[in-house]
């Protein structure tokens, strides 16, 4: 089959698309044939070796996929020949680069009917995260306030669909660029943090601040003031230490996605049902994801094997 691999770890330009073996399912395993591969940012990181996911050399990017069932390892029920399959893959184990895949049955849903199956790699890993976010661990609950500092990328888009959805009032950070697909996700107020201070810019205190932006420490920490007492910072960025205010019983929390495919299935639902919308910016063919991966990436981008 046709792969992209790296087989040392570096910049974009370790990445090669070349022959490597059809993998064969296992164990509580299914064979998928690649509909699409996501782009995601921690894939630079897996690659440059700077995310601590232990990985075999050579390796094969790419942790969410969509495709159609292949085959079946033993012990696999639930799934069927042939059935079009999303989900969330293992990061440390081979990915989704490629015209075939194998995933643990565990991980997988049903694909939604409603997009193009390509398409539908776009959802798993981001939409998780924003769903873990507000609901695991800020339990956002209706009439809440949330605000969400770099509202901009894919799992900002998916945390205001979920939030509006959920009656949270959802104030956004984005730059111009993003200005209008922050507002067509349903965000109440949007704040233009390239021309205005977020702190300023907040006029009521918020129940739930949800951070996705690469912002300094003294930064995030200025923005905890604007959280109620009592309420909640949840952050995606682990590299630094999410700051809460225990003299106002401000408590912190940080996200590490979990492929829950019971979640992931109540997403699929909602792709269907029209209430929760996937965007892609692009498809590229998989032979070109090495040059996709060194540009500078808008917009979530799927690679469709050819």
């Amino acid at each position: 089959m046709k792969a992209v691999r790296f087989h040392e770890f570096g910049g974009p330009d370790v990445l090669r698309y070349e022959e490597a073996d059809r993998p064969v399912a296992g164990e509580g395993q299914v064979l998928i044939r690649v509909a699409g591969s996501a782009v995601n940012p921690a894939d630079s990181g897996i690659r440059s070796g700077t995310l601590p996911f232990p990985v075999t050399l050579p390796h094969v990017p790419g942790y969410d996929v969509s495709g159609t069932v292949e085959e079946l390892g033993g012990g696999v029920t639930g799934f069927r020949v042939g059935d079009a399959v999303v989900g969330f893959l293992p990061m440390g184990e081979d990915g989704s680069a490629a015209e075939y895949v194998v995933a643990p049955a565990a991980v997988l849903a049903a694909a939604p009917s409603r997009i193009p199956l390509p398409d539908a790699a776009a959802l798993p890993s981001v939409a998780l995260t924003a769903w873990q976010a507000l609901f695991d661990l800020a339990d956002l609950q209706g009439g809440q306030r949330l605000l969400i500092v770099g509202a901009g990328g894919a799992v900002g888009g998916y945390a205001i669909q979920l939030a509006k959805r959920a009656g949270a009032h959802v104030i956004a950070t984005a730059s111009p660029r993003s200005r209008a697909s922050v507002l067509a996700a349903g965000a109440d107020e949007v704040i233009d943090h390239t021309a205005s201070g977020i702190v300023e810019s907040v006029g009521e205190p918020v129940d739930v601040l949800l951070n996705l932006a690469p912002i300094g420490e003294e930064e995030f920490e200025a923005l905890v003031p604007l959280v109620r007492d009592g309420g909640i910072v949840v952050a995606t960025t682990a590299w630094m230490t999410t700051p809460g205010d225990d003299t106002r019983g401000v408590r912190t929390a940080g996200v590490f996605v979990e492929a829950r495919a019971d979640q992931l299935a109540q997403l699929v639902a909602l792709v269907d049902s029209g209430e929760l919308a996937v965007e892609v910016a692009k498809r590229v063919p998989l032979s070109e994801l090495p040059e996709v991966a060194a540009g500078e990436i808008r917009g979530k981008v799927v690679v469709v094997p050819q």
